[in-house]
């Protein structure tokens, strides 16, 4: 016996394929099943009740929607919301929920765990375990959803792991939340955060879809940069820098660059002067965001030496933002709850 069909895996295309050639449906029955998945979040087939009672037996035992199952969920103080979910194999992930004003943006996941061990992140503190598949991503966006009673408007890919060491997926999660006939999220509002992986940079370029890309800069120098992110050995500040380039100049897209705020160990006011020469000729907006602590890890900036990096790069030209502090008090940066978790 074949194995089942695990729906959240496939592309419309892939719907239409399996439905005609190994159910021997009409194609119609592909957008009536993506639209109970994807637009009503309904994951029992004896609930999709437009399907005969014959098929939906039929279907019960050849696919498989799989969401992930939830474990925990956290709500801050201030409306961020992290939940950690297990996965069909046991192991477990991570994704946030956070609000700004009228809108929401999901932060998804896109590994278990992460192998880059930068020295400021939880989620590399415990290690790599595997990729996710495009339905253990797109399969977070509508657990949340299903929770939230709600659709998301945005998603960033900013959760635990690095999105450009499993593109293929990523980019398949990306078409299928895109797909008209399935989740219909526009890809502008769609994001990849990346530590800087310079072949994906360059593959985003080339993507046909407008995804915005954001990088995780954290030092404007190799020396400092590979010393709290050792991905910058292998990818350095000058090719990373001509991989934004060359994706703006095919793109014509500003480029957002997070910048964790460390006391003492990238704040000082001479590393924004540093910042803005690397920049030169960039668009890009610099996202300045007060680090969020993990355990025996460094220390967050102060707001004065915070708001005087933030002077110097405005002085400079460089467009910036202090991002306002999310889900601090329930340890929302990605690893901690997973990390915690795991420790009980």
């Amino acid at each position: 016996m074949s194995e089942p069909v695990h729906a959240l895996d496939l592309s419309h295309e892939e719907w239409i394929d399996v439905s005609t050639k190994r159910w021997g449906l009409p194609k119609y029955r592909a957008d009536q099943l993506c639209q109970w998945i994807y637009d009503k979040k309904v994951f029992n087939v004896h609930e999709m009740t437009n399907l005969s009672k014959d098929l939906r037996e039929k279907l019960v035992y050849d696919l498989m929607i799989l969401p992930p199952i939830p474990v925990t969920e956290e709500t801050s103080k201030d409306g961020t919301r992290k939940f950690l979910w297990q996965l069909y194999d046991g192991e477990r992930i991570e994704s946030v929920l956070l609000t700004h004003g009228n809108h929401t943006t999901a932060c998804l996941s896109s590994q278990v765990g992460c192998p880059l061990n930068c020295s400021f992140c939880a989620t590399g503190q415990s290690g790599f375990r595997r990729d996710l598949t495009a339905g253990e991503i797109t399969g977070q966006l509508l657990a949340m959803e299903k929770r939230l009673g709600a659709n998301i408007g945005n998603v960033v890919f900013m959760g635990m792991g690095e999105p450009f060491l499993n593109t293929r997926a990523v980019f398949k999660a990306i078409s299928i939340l895109n797909s008209p006939k399935m989740r219909n999220l526009g890809a502008r509002h769609i994001t990849i955060s990346t530590s800087g992986i310079v072949p994906g940079i360059l593959d985003l370029a080339e993507f046909p879809l407008p995804v915005r890309l954001s990088v995780s800069l954290h030092a404007p120098n190799d020396a400092l940069r590979s010393k709290i992110m050792p991905v910058n050995r292998k990818y350095p500040l000058g090719p990373l820098v001509n991989a934004l380039r060359t994706y703006q100049q095919k793109t014509g897209e500003r480029i957002t660059l997070e910048y964790v705020m460390i006391q003492k160990v990238n704040d000082e006011t001479e590393l924004a002067y540093e910042m803005a020469a690397l920049l030169s000729g960039l668009g890009v907006y610099v996202n300045l965001i007060p680090y969020n602590p993990v355990k025996d890890v460094y220390q967050r900036s102060t707001p004065e030496r915070i708001k005087a990096f933030a002077a110097v790069l405005t002085q400079l030209g460089i467009e910036n933002e202090i991002r306002r502090e999310k889900g601090t008090d329930i340890n929302a940066a990605c690893g901690q709850l997973r990390r915690r978790e795991s420790a009980n």
